[in-house]
């Protein structure tokens, strides 16, 4: 997959558009550029602006997702060790911003997770922030992580809560964030 080149649709794709978070329709032929293809969503440039396309629509971008499918992840090393909380923070790694190329917990966005069992269940409970209270993309960054979550074998309920305290601010980028910024 090559990104900043020019792809045409094969099909109909639903987006979310960025950064209104509202959902839209890309027809079959719509010229689009991948600007950012990260934790298994693309951001693409349109005519109309920015759209995040899921990885459910990836083959009408050309892209292959069984390519990848023999690596085994972080997080499936952590479950395989019994370490469901190491597994869940290798999944946020996965969760990022359409707009900045560094995810949501090297952003510093994640506050708080902890693991609990209730009755032979796993259940996962997230804080999380943005980094502007504003930003239209928070439900479906916040709906990423939990699909993210959700997806480790094991793990029954995860809810994902936005919280605005504390304010985020550049300070809570992780060291790798800020390298992968330019920031330092």
């Amino acid at each position: 997959m090559k990104t900043h080149e020019e792809i045409e649709l094969s099909r109909e794709v639903e987006a979310i558009q960025i950064p209104s978070g509202n959902l839209i329709s890309l027809p079959a032929g719509t010229r689009v550029m991948i600007t950012q293809a990260l934790g298994g969503t693309y951001t693409v440039a349109t005519q109309s602006g920015l759209a995040r396309i899921s990885k459910d629509n990836a083959d009408a971008l050309g892209i292959d997702l069984d390519a990848d499918k023999e690596k085994k992840s972080a997080a499936q090393k952590a479950l395989e060790s019994g370490d469901v909380e190491t597994a869940v923070w290798e999944q946020l790694k996965m969760v990022y911003d359409p707009e900045i190329p560094v995810n949501i917990v090297d952003l510093g966005l994640v506050y708080d997770c902890s693991v609990g069992e209730d009755e032979g269940e796993t259940t996962v409970q997230v804080k999380m922030t943005l980094t502007a209270p504003g930003c239209g993309m928070g439900p479906t960054i916040a709906a990423d992580a939990q699909s993210k979550i959700l997806n480790l074998d094991g793990v029954q309920h995860a809810h994902v809560d936005l919280v605005w305290d504390p304010p985020w601010n550049q300070d809570m980028i992780s060291e790798e964030g800020k390298m992968k910024l330019g920031m330092i």
